[in-house]
């Protein structure tokens, strides 16, 4: 396999926010299938309207193509999301060090169903610390937090 040229650099709303949205709800909707397309729509609302505005967001652009994202608030990683047909390719990876190079503390939380992105955040040295039976909707969705640090 040949190696993929990307730079990583930092969101820019007026060329950014339309191509990362599509990004995680094409993402969210194969990683999070459990939650449906509809939920998800309405997620994605609240993601372009008062997410990508507060948090801090670095992109992967592949000739100048987004293909991932990684989202901080403070030292929490709030999204990390790559286009599917572009997963497995070490862009994850590469936005993740990217943000550890920048706060080496941080801490998630993911799906417990979500079973691939469990084993990535592992592999990445992330450790479980807590879990909790719903997600911030209140809905039965069992969520794992993981710390990378200290």
């Amino acid at each position: 396999m040949r190696e993929t040229r990307f730079v990583i650099r930092p969101y820019r709303a007026e060329t950014d926010l339309a191509r990362l949205s599509a990004i995680w709800f094409e993402a969210s909707v194969r990683a999070h299938p459990f939650i449906g397309k509809t939920r998800l729509s309405r997620q994605r609302q609240r993601v372009e309207r008062d997410y990508f505005p507060s948090a801090r967001t670095f992109v992967a652009l592949v000739e100048d193509e987004p293909v991932g994202f990684i989202s901080l608030l403070g030292d929490f990683v709030g999204a990390l999301f790559v286009r599917p047909d572009r997963q497995g390719q070490g862009f994850g990876r590469a936005l993740l060090e990217h943000a550890l190079a920048e706060t080496p503390l941080l801490e998630l939380e993911v799906y417990a169903a979500n079973q691939a992105a469990l084993g990535f955040y592992r592999s990445m040295g992330f450790r479980e610390v807590s879990r909790r039976s719903t997600d911030d909707d209140g809905l039965p969705f069992e969520s794992v937090r993981m710390r990378y640090g200290d």
